[in-house]
């Protein structure tokens, strides 16, 4: 079957995961895309390849199109093995030295990853390569999300091959933005919270720079998900907000609860932040994955942390958020922290010491109660919850 034509001479002939559930750490309840797009002009290069397990289904692709031996240039925008996984066997299909362009972080990694001899070819931030009717140009966007990356642009069409940036892990049978609406929108969301958050400062400065060389996008391509041709601007602008980090007014209940002592505390604070009007989510971790805590904790101008003491420390999954919580690094949000013991209650300073480490402000010392919280117990909690709203006004 011939692979979608996106534009004349251009085609998508990457693969879609169906199956994929965890892509390290990140859940992909729908799955995702692993993009590449081949370029047909009087010399062919192919943007990107796949990951190692569906190389089989590229080369398929390519060869519906031309034969892959007439490859003239591989384009590698990032090393990542999601994206680069299919590259040696691709090389060795083609069976003769094509150049891999790539950044200079990418010819140190793409060496390191695979220890074969492929021609790997440097490029400079800004540099062209003549494909004849047409011209492909790279920039560098190093730390977006690895120290690789970097964007194609092709001149003529005002294509933008991003890589990672502007992708959702989503697989479905719309393939453009114009077939899917504003349903694409929570995944690309999640995808920003989750990948590129830390790396907003990093996000605000390459979308300045684009916006001050005048460039012109008509269509973006990312490594993952849908392909923006109708409303480009639309992602653009979605970064430009997100990288503000400007939450709404609103709070996130994190916890674990071993005999729903922590969760009755959890629920009584919640009434009190629901008392002064702030609309608040308990998210427990073990109901809810990581990465979508993170999403709904990347909208909320609150975050409040509640976990027992087990064996004198945290509870695990709360462990495992924090670890994930603490990478990301989200900035302007409140914190509190609370939670239940039996005989030692560490806890509690666990978690603020875990998050002092981080740009956010601790409303209060953590709240803690000693095995199953009483009425005044349930009273304090409440309170603790209205606490928490008044500062956030």
């Amino acid at each position: 079957m011939k692979p979608k034509e996106i534009a004349k001479g251009i085609y998508d002939v990457g693969a879609t995961d169906w199956n994929v559930r965890d892509f390290h750490g990140f859940s992909t309840d729908r799955g995702t895309t692993y993009n590449a797009f081949l370029v047909v002009d009087e010399k062919i290069a192919l943007i990107d390849t796949v990951k190692k397990e569906f190389s089989d289904r590229l080369l398929q692709k390519i060869a519906a199109v031309i034969d892959p031996r007439d490859i003239d240039y591989v384009i590698s925008n990032h090393t990542e093995m999601d994206h680069s996984g299919g590259l040696p066997d691709l090389l060795r299909h083609i069976g003769k030295e094509v150049p891999v362009y790539c950044s200079k972080m990418g010819q140190k990694n793409l060496s390191r990853h695979f220890r074969e001899d492929f021609e790997l070819r440097a490029v400079e931030d800004g540099e062209e390569l003549s494909l004849g009717r047409r011209t492909l140009q790279f920039f560098e966007t190093r730390m977006l999300h690895w120290p690789d990356s970097m964007f194609t642009y092709l001149q003529e069409e005002k294509i933008l091959f991003s890589s990672d940036a502007f992708g959702q892990h989503y697989a479905g049978p719309e393939k453009f933005d114009d077939q899917i609406g504003e349903a694409v929108m929570p995944y690309a969301k999640k995808y920003f919270a989750n990948i590129l958050l830390l790396y907003a400062p990093l996000v605000k400065g390459l979308l300045d720079k684009i916006s001050k060389m005048g460039l012109k996008i008509d269509m973006i391509c990312p490594d993952h998900g849908i392909i923006w041709r109708q409303q480009p601007d639309k992602i653009i602008d979605a970064y430009g907000r997100w990288c503000l980090q400007e939450p709404e007014n609103r709070a996130v209940v994190v916890y674990d609860t071993m005999w729903h002592s922590t969760e009755m505390m959890a629920e009584a604070i919640i009434a009190g932040l629901e008392s002064e009007g702030i609309p608040a989510m308990p998210m427990h971790l073990r109901r809810c994955h990581r990465s979508d805590v993170m999403t709904a904790v990347f909208d909320a101008r609150a975050v409040i942390v509640g976990s027992p003491t087990l064996n004198n420390g945290l509870f695990p999954t709360l462990g495992d958020f924090l670890s994930y919580f603490k990478g990301l690094r989200p900035k302007n949000k409140l914190a509190a922290v609370f939670g239940s013991f039996g005989w030692s209650g560490e806890a509690t300073k666990l978690i603020r010491d875990e998050l002092a480490g981080l740009d956010l402000e601790l409303v209060s010392e953590p709240l803690k109660i000693q095995y199953v919280p009483d009425q005044k117990g349930m009273e304090t909690c409440f309170e603790f919850g209205r606490t928490i709203a008044r500062a956030m006004r």
